[in-house]
């Protein structure tokens, strides 16, 4: 059986509590496949992600927690690969080039 977005966003709308179990469901099904030694941190991970949904008031703002959260630990990762070949990671930038927006009237 394979992944039914159209069910998914229909129950988000239509029934949140019955989306939060099935979500539930189907995340802690898909740690139960993974290897015995990666269930623990693969929990930890998703209760820092349900953490993270929580404390975002509204459901962008969990996106870009989240996505923040993943570049944070892309980043770590590089680090650690770029240190296995020996090598120095570039140093990340220490100012950017801010655009500003017009506010909408």
């Amino acid at each position: 059986m394979g992944f039914d977005i159209e069910e998914w966003q229909r129950l988000a709308r239509e029934d949140p509590a019955e989306f939060e179990r099935r979500r539930h469901a189907t995340i802690e099904a898909l740690i139960e496949q993974a290897p015995a030694e990666h269930r623990e941190r693969l929990r930890r991970l998703q209760s820092r992600i349900d953490l993270e949904r929580r404390r975002a008031k509204t459901p962008l703002g969990a996106t870009v927690r989240l996505q923040a959260m993943m570049w944070d630990h892309f980043g770590r990762l590089r680090e650690a690969l770029e240190a296995l070949a020996g090598r120095a990671a570039p140093t990340p930038r220490a100012s950017a080039r801010i655009i500003p927006f017009a506010k909408k009237r």
